[in-house]
C-alpha cells in the first residue's frame, strides 16, 4: 500500500495526463485543512493559503506538459460535503484543472464505469485509493498492467457522460451557499 507521501511521488512522475476518478459522497482527509469544517460553520470562504499551494502543484503539471482532469460521479441532491467541494474545492480549481461532473440522478449511469476511486497516470498505471467507510484514506496501490485497459474504457465512459463543472453549478443554483461562482 501506498502511503499518500509514495502516492504524491507517483503522481508527481506523471509525464503527461493525470486522471482521478472519484466516487464517494465525502472524504474525510487531512488534507483539506479544516475548511469542511470552517464550511459548516458558516465561513466566508477556503484558507487560501493552503488552495494556493495546490493551485501551484496544477499549475507546475500544467508547465511541464500534464494535463490533470477529474470527475466525481455523485448523485443529487447533494450533501453538504458535495456542496462543500463544489462550492470551495472545484469553483476554485478550474482555472487549474478539467472537472466534469456525472449526477447519476440526472443521467444514466455509463457502461463500463467503476465504482472505485483511483488515479490513472499517463494511461500506462493504475493506482487504486482505498477508504474506510468513513471516508479516511487507508492507502493506494497500483493495480497490474492487464487491467490498464478496463480502466482507460471507464475513464472515458465517465469522462464522456460528464458534465462540466461550471456548467453543473451554473445549473444547480440551489446549492450555492451565496459564494462563488465557477470560473
Amino acid at each position: 500500500m501506498l502511503d499518500e507521501k509514495a502516492l504524491g511521488e507517483a503522481l508527481g512522475a506523471a509525464q503527461h495526463s493525470l486522471f482521478r476518478l472519484e466516487v464517494l459522497a465525502s472524504y474525510d482527509v487531512g488534507s483539506d485543512g479544516g475548511d469542511f469544517a470552517r464550511y459548516l460553520h458558516g465561513e466566508p470562504g477556503p484558507d487560501m493559503e493552503r488552495k494556493r499551494a495546490w493551485h501551484k502543484v496544477l499549475e507546475d503539471d500544467r508547465a511541464r506538459g500534464v494535463r490533470n482532469y477529474r470527475v466525481h460521479v455523485l448523485r443529487s441532491p447533494l450533501s453538504p460535503y458535495l456542496r462543500y467541494e463544489c462550492e470551495w474545492g472545484y469553483a476554485y480549481n478550474t482555472p487549474h484543472e478539467d472537472i466534469g461532473i456525472l449526477d447519476l440522478a440526472e443521467q444514466e449511469e455509463p457502461a463500463g464505469l467503476i465504482d472505485h476511486d483511483f488515479w490513472l497516470v499517463d494511461d500506462a498505471q493504475v493506482v487504486r485509493l482505498h477508504y474506510d467507510t468513513g471516508g479516511r484514506y487507508l492507502g493506494a496501490e497500483v493495480l497490474p498492467a492487464e487491467v490498464l485497459p478496463r480502466y482507460i474504457a471507464a475513464r472515458e465512459a465517465a469522462w464522456g457522460a460528464a458534465v462540466p463543472f461550471a456548467r453543473y453549478w451554473a445549473a444547480h443554483p440551489q446549492y450555492h451557499r451565496g459564494g462563488r461562482e465557477a470560473a
